[in-house]
């Protein structure tokens, strides 16, 4: 059989263990697994170096791009070729911050048209539920999102309100009808109003304002609505681990919910923050190390299912708005292009090895929107193939990376692993590949 491409490697992950293989590849798929020196035919063969391994794609089911109405924080030409950088293939857009935000088909299609011309890698989208959508949710999953989020506290933005717990009963109500996915930001507003206020440039302030109680309170109200309904929701960047019980027992319930958590939570600890440095402002906050590694075991034991960016980049103007003043900078971390490598970087220091990582944030991201033919290497499934070192350090250089504003949290961190090359559907990234835009199937 004459191959269109053909990579070897000592390490290929396959069924969750990395082997000695050769991966064929015909179009866009990947064909046949291969003993690693079989003589074939193919018109590119490709050998790795002994220290890099091959990967399936990263898959982020959680990135903001903002594009378009405020392609200044962000766009699709700058926010793929960051994923690709750091061996994300695929990415689902969140339907804000961008204008208008994606809670009509009609602003879905103009996502579309923005994304088409310039994703080098595949891009979904989310849709919005917000009080004026609801009752109309259906027609957008027609349209092809893969879900809808909602915020249970205000969102940062006019344009997308959030949703009050009866509103939310009426997402789920809607959402189990047609048996779709609810993804919501879980803070309780009146457990904020009720919190203390965020002093100035005071980081323990800010992490006060913003209580575990708030995620255990709005959590709680997800958990009923998924029991009441029998509907799906998950929960998106979980950063208490006081809401670890309550998610345990709704999962050994058999209720159907999953969690995520992000990596700069599994990065960066309220100690090691200083007071005014607003680059690691985000909602829900950056807790304390104690809790970090109560969410590190969290994964490892699965009740949190998967790990994503949260990519929600700005402008360096609004990101130090205030001058280190918490309540008056921007919320959001920009790490797309870094996240796989922040968590790898984490996992290996506590010894959980690299296919583990993989599966939290490509197989099981992959899955959360029912892409089962990405995030692994079989027959059949789609040649999203990425080169990496996992023993190669650098320390970042946020002026280096290829997202729009040249700001980030992981700015001087030193992490381990380098994407070396991609693939996107059998065709190197950079090269001759060209993002697909996917619509829910």
């Amino acid at each position: 059989m004459n191959y269109d491409l053909v990579v070897r490697s000592s390490r290929v992950l396959v069924d969750g263990e990395f082997q000695p293989a050769a991966v064929a590849v015909i179009g866009d798929r990947v064909v046949a697994i291969l003993e690693p020196d079989a003589i074939v035919e193919t018109e590119s063969d490709v050998q790795l170096a002994d220290d890099e391994v091959l990967i399936p794609g990263i898959v982020d089911t959680h990135v903001h791009v903002n594009e378009p109405g405020r392609t200044e924080w962000e766009g699709f030409a700058t926010a793929t070729r960051a994923a690709a950088n750091g061996g994300v293939t695929t990415i689902v857009d969140m339907p804000l911050n961008s204008i208008p935000p994606t809670t009509t088909p009609e602003a879905l299609a103009l996502k579309r048209e923005a994304a088409a011309p310039q994703a080098v890698i595949d891009v979904g989208f989310w849709g919005g539920a917000i009080p004026s959508s609801l009752g109309h949710l259906r027609e957008l999953w027609e349209a092809g999102v893969f879900g809808f989020k909602a915020f249970l506290s205000p969102s940062g933005v006019d344009e997308f309100p959030h949703l009050s717990t009866e509103q939310l009963n009426q997402a789920m109500d809607e959402i189990a009808a047609f048996d779709g996915l609810l993804i919501v930001h879980a803070e309780d507003p009146a457990t904020l109003d009720a919190a203390p206020a965020t002093e100035g440039t005071s980081y323990a302030a800010f992490v006060r304002s913003r209580p575990d109680e708030s995620e255990e309170s709005a959590i709680a109200h997800v958990i009923d609505a998924v029991r009441r309904t029998g509907g799906r929701a998950h929960i998106l960047h979980l950063s208490s681990a006081a809401a670890l019980p309550m998610i345990r027992r709704a999962k050994d319930e058999g209720l159907r919910l999953t969690v995520e958590t992000c990596p700069h939570y599994l990065t960066f600890d309220e100690e090691h923050i200083d007071d005014g440095a607003t680059q690691y402002k985000c909602c829900p906050p950056i807790r304390d190390h104690a809790n970090q590694e109560l969410l590190w075991g969290a994964l490892v034991d699965g009740t949190i299912d998967l790990v994503a960016s949260d990519h929600s980049p700005s402008t360096a103007a609004l990101k130090f708005a205030g001058d280190g003043d918490f309540e008056l900078a921007w919320g959001g971390i920009s790490g797309l292009e870094l996240s796989f490598r922040a968590v790898w970087t984490g996992a290996a220091a506590r010894r959980i090895p690299l296919s583990t990582v993989v599966k939290w944030m490509s197989t099981n991201t992959a899955d959360l929107v029912g892409l089962g033919h990405l995030g692994r290497i079989a027959p059949g499934s789609k040649a999203d193939l990425v080169a990496f070192a996992p023993d190669r350090t650098f320390t970042v250089a946020a002026s280096e990376l290829a997202h729009k504003n040249p700001v980030s949290a992981f700015d001087g961190t030193e992490l381990r692993g380098e994407v070396s090359r991609a693939w996107l559907a059998g065709a190197l990234v950079g090269d001759q590949a060209r993002g697909q835009l996917l619509r829910r199937r």
